[in-house]
């Protein structure tokens, strides 16, 4: 069994005679193989501490620097004259009003020639940009970088504020960036290529009182970076924002005197220079520095809402008031990085919108989105009694398991709606449904398509489909649909029933509802047991169910009970992986659906009894508690695809794949490329390699690498027999490991990554991934 797996990739593998590009791939299987992987990985960061102290220079670039005379922009005019960069160090030699001149820009002149560097002093206001631009043309023959550091403070309070004091501010911070901008555009466009930093403010981004004028103009800033970036980016120009935070002429006497001396400019200079460094590759981002810390920051919007629940409904000013909780409800809020996706995002909302309000004419629905990944899945099946110790739970505990799935029972959570508004909106007049007086009835689930993935999110539609009278209390019928990108994977249905709210006169029973069914009148066909833990309910809580009935031994006592009970939903996931262990090989995506009764509480510590009647392809059983006998789920069943009888493997579940257009794709090409170019390398390896590429926890795409037989790379399971290596990741994954961005040890040990058949062979790759087909 795999112990331990590393992929360690390098971005130089130094010998003792030269240095070469290479990714390598290290796997240990016991205990001397992990010492040896231990000791490259040892080798592998020295390599990676030398490369990264390599310097990165600018020579041949010319950089003009605006404001240069002293703080921040000589920070940044000295260390790009350092790293072999020709500086054009502006200065109007102002004091930070704006009043005044002197010689500042001469001054970090000589510094930087006295340390070999090129420069020139320039003394024009930004305001007339074009003479700075034309100050590096003359001198040096080409401009690559700007800085737009300059600006002055004109601090008031916005009452008292002139309009001059106004004028000012925006002349130099947002007028004379654009000036000195435009005029450097043309050369930057010819030669394809330019690097321009504007320079904001936290008093733009957020505000500050009395800098009405310098938040506005700061600001100002962030949106011409934001469309300059767009407008240069075929041209090989990148423009971005750099938001500074140190000590400067402009901060000298407002910042506390201990913090003005910690706050050095040297700390954010190499941040700037990184930014206008011809390999730096963002573009329109804005970077927040100070203290030796960087950020980034973006705008994100919400999810929004509807403002009217039908199409042909007028906004009002009440129901904007009805909504705006939601509107202003930041959870799932994102970034949108172009203006096209704002009108792709509006069209789309208004489909939706259109769409549910149809679904909606019938019953009135309550929208819900559910999110999921690896670690509630494994909190879950710890919840309802996994245990390492059942070998054939593993996979449900153990995210890098190469067969890792959820088990079914799980995604009942994702329908759960019992005190949302949904029931109690659904009512007869003069009742009431809330936390206090509703209880768990009974269950239903039924899967559509391929099994949800071990990750992912859903929208759901709750809605009530029947009130049925009971005397002196009401069942509501809830149904819910769970969708993922559109598609209905699980549909679900509770029987809340509602204590005390019945007699109004409703039906007592629907055709809407799925019915319990009673088990044969025979002797079970299997029988197993498991006794819960004292904690059993304090584990299960943690999936979501946090009602205090399960672990206030107050509130427990007060409903009638000796101690806190176990949640029903834990109990039927105890029950329903009995089930699935005996007559579906424990594997998840052969069940088709689920119905089950909630009879009578269970105490924890208890021991759960599951009896099961196998009929066809249904599995009729009931649970009891063995210490009292009590029936607790009764008329219940699992309907499955198809039946293994225990100890039997399960036929394998195909999983469906798209063609749809992935990031990955380009990566295989890549590969493609560099086994044509190396074909000796690649038939040396001799092994077929699967790459199953995921989406939301499914498999959408496979790619074979194959080097045994037909030496090449394509889509789609090996043509010629079985992989004898497989590789599981996802789309987002493969492009970050790709990038760098995301270290392979990190990935798999956080199951990002799951490798299956002969791990060996994957050392294999090697030598061919030397060779410029990186992956």
């Amino acid at each position: 069994m795999l112990q331990c797996l590393f992929i360690l990739k390098t971005r130089q593998n130094i010998t003792s005679s030269y240095v070469h590009n290479s990714s390598q791939i290290y796997f240990a299987r016991n205990s001397s193989q992990i010492h040896q992987l231990f000791v490259h990985l040892f080798q592998a960061c020295k390599f990676a501490v030398v490369a990264t102290m390599e310097q990165l220079r600018f020579d041949g670039r010319v950089a003009v620097v605006t404001g240069a005379g002293g703080g921040l922009g000589k920070a940044y005019a000295l260390l790009l004259g350092s790293r072999g960069a020709k500086v054009v160090v502006n200065d109007l030699g102002s004091a930070r009003d704006g009043i005044g001149k002197s010689n500042f820009a001469d001054e970090v002149v000589k510094e930087i020639k006295a340390k070999g560097g090129e420069a020139v002093a320039d003394y024009n206001s930004v305001v007339e940009g074009e003479k700075i631009i034309k100050t590096a043309l003359d001198n040096y023959g080409r401009i690559d970088i700007l800085i737009n550091n300059a600006g002055i403070l004109r601090d008031r309070s916005f009452q008292k504020m002139s309009e001059q004091d106004w004028d000012l501010v925006h002349a130099v911070h947002l007028k004379g960036a654009y000036k000195t901008t435009q005029a450097a555009w043309d050369a930057f466009k010819k030669q394809k290529f330019g690097r321009v930093v504007m320079t904001s403010s936290n008093a733009g981004l957020i505000g500050n009182f009395g800098q009405a004028n310098y938040s506005a103009a700061k600001m100002g800033l962030v949106g011409l970076a934001s469309t300059l970036a767009i407008e240069g980016a075929k041209y090989n120009i990148k423009v971005n924002t750099i938001v500074p935070t140190a000590a400067s002429r402009l901060t000298e006497d407002i910042l506390p005197p201990d913090m003005f001396q910690a706050m050095k400019p040297e700390l954010i200079a190499p941040v700037v220079a990184y930014m206008v460094h011809e390999s730096f590759e963002d573009n329109g981002v804005i970077i927040d520095s100070t203290l030796g810390f960087a950020h980034k920051a973006h705008l994100v919007r919400s999810q929004g809402v509807p403002l009217r629940n039908k199409p042909a409904d007028p906004v009002t000013i009440e129901s904007v008031r009805e909504k705006w909780a939601e509107v202003v409800n930041m959870n799932g809020a994102r970034r949108i990085d172009k203006i096209t996706e704002v009108t792709m995002d509006l069209v789309q909302s208004l489909q939706d919108f259109e769409d549910r309000s149809k679904m909606d004419s019938v019953h009135p629905s309550y929208w819900s989105t559910y999110s999921y990944n690896s670690k509630d899945l494994v909190c879950y099946a710890l919840g309802v009694g996994a245990s390492v110790v059942n070998p054939s739970d593993l996979k449900f505990l153990y995210e890098s398991h190469e067969q890792f799935t959820a088990l079914p029972t799980f995604f009942i959570l994702a329908g759960m709606c019992m005190e949302s508004p949904v029931v109690g909106n659904a009512m007869p007049k003069g009742k009431y449904a809330d936390f206090t007086n509703i209880l768990h009835g009974e269950q239903y689930v039924e899967f559509f398509g391929d099994f949800p993935g071990t990750e992912g999110n859903f929208t759901t539609r709750n809605y009530v489909v029947d009130v049925l009278d009971k005397g002196s209390s009401a069942i509501a019928l809830v149904n819910s649909e769970v969708y993922q990108d559109k598609e209905l994977v699980v549909r679900t249905q509770q029987h809340v029933f509602v204590v005390g709210q019945g007699g109004f006169n409703g039906p007592r029973s629907s055709d809407k509802a799925v019915g319990v069914v009673p088990p044969p009148k025979r002797s079970p066909d299997a029988v197993l047991e498991q006794r819960t833990a004292e904690d059993q309910a304090a584990l299960y809580r943690l999936s979501g169910d946090l009602n205090p009935l399960h672990i206030d031994p107050n509130v427990a006592s007060a409903s009638g009970h000796p101690k806190p009970i176990l949640h029903g939903l834990a109990s039927l996931g105890f029950s329903v992986r009995h089930v699935i262990a005996k007559y579906a090989g424990s594997e998840s995506k052969n069940v088709k659906a689920i119905k089950a009764r909630f009879a009578k509480p269970v105490l924890p510590g208890q021991t759960l009894v599951t009896e099961m009647w196998l009929e066809g392809t249904r599995v009729h059983f009931q649970t009891k508690v063995k210490e009292t006998g009590n029936i607790v789920i009764a008329g219940a069943y699992v309907d499955l695809k198809t039946v293994v009888k225990d100890g039997a493997s399960p036929a394998p579940v195909q999983q469906s794949t798209s063609s749809v257009d992935l990031k990955s794709d380009s990566l295989f090409a890549k590969i493609q490329q560099g086994i044509k170019e190396n074909s000796d390398k690649a038939k040396s390896i001799a092994a077929v390699y699967l790459y199953n590429i995921t989406s939301n926890g499914k498999i959408v795409k496979q790619w074979t690498l194959d080097l045994k037989w037909a030496i090449s790379v394509y889509q789609g399971e090996p043509k010629n027999g079985k992989a004898d290596t497989t590789l599981t990741v996802s789309d987002d994954d493969m492009i970050e490991i790709a990038a760098g961005t995301l270290s392979p040890q990190v990935a798999y040990l956080k199951g990002k990554i799951k490798i299956s058949g002969n791990i060996m062979l994957a050392q294999k790759l090697g030598p061919l991934l030397k060779s410029g087909a990186k992956l």
